[in-house]
């Protein structure tokens, strides 16, 4: 009998530890998939960006979408609308040529980089956004440690410039760039009486402010 119970404790105790075993070995396995890449921290910086825009393009009603300002020297510059073409426009250039796939017709780097010029509603751009911005988490996750500062084959840059001959560099440029346009919609947001919905509920940057 004892030697019954003894066999039965060493087979529960062999099942626990092989069971510890699985289980630290699919935290290991997690921990591995999770590790900081250039992929993973790439994709974060473009998320945040994306959070910010993708609002704040929706936060302008429709009938203001293609308001510009009017006083001061503002002759000449984008409408609202126009920030949002000109955003999305360059996000598919620039992640096309990291993915080496050419831009959807209407998308070039020359003249004004406005986008197709059919896109005339705000559902239409907000839509040309939001797939502009679908194709640059698919475009970065493609880039390696390996592939990260290769040279890309100069017919799929959009421009030809030095700097900007790499995947890295690439989507290093297009995020800083669609944060740059980002601060001007912002601008049209607050002239038009709006507060831009990643400002919401922050605290005053400006306490001293009346």
């Amino acid at each position: 009998m004892k030697t019954k119970c003894l066999a039965t404790v060493v087979i529960i105790c062999t099942g626990v530890l092989a069971m510890c075993g699985v289980a630290r070995a699919q935290m290991k396995s997690n921990v591995q998939t999770t590790s900081p890449t250039i992929a993973l921290a790439m994709n974060t910086q473009l998320t945040v960006v994306e959070k910010q825009i993708v609002p704040a393009a929706e936060a302008m009603p429709a009938e203001r979408y293609f308001f510009a300002p009017t006083d001061g020297d503002f002759k000449g510059t984008r409408t609202f609308a126009l920030e949002v073409r000109h955003i999305a426009a360059a996000n598919f250039a620039l992640f096309s040529a990291i993915l080496g796939q050419a831009p959807p017709p209407g998308v070039s780097f020359s003249g004004s980089t406005n986008g197709p010029d059919h896109l005339a509603t705000k559902d239409q751009i907000v839509k040309f956004l939001k797939d502009s911005f679908a194709l640059g988490h698919r475009a970065i996750a493609t880039i390696t440690t390996r592939n990260a500062v290769t040279p890309l084959a100069d017919p799929t840059l959009p421009f030809r410039q030095p700097y900007a001959n790499s995947r890295l560099a690439l989507a290093t440029f297009a995020i800083s760039h669609a944060l740059d346009h980002y601060g001007q919609m912002v601008v049209y947001l607050r002239m038009n009486g709006f507060v831009p919905p990643a400002s919401q509920g922050q605290s005053p940057a400006n306490p001293s402010a009346k």
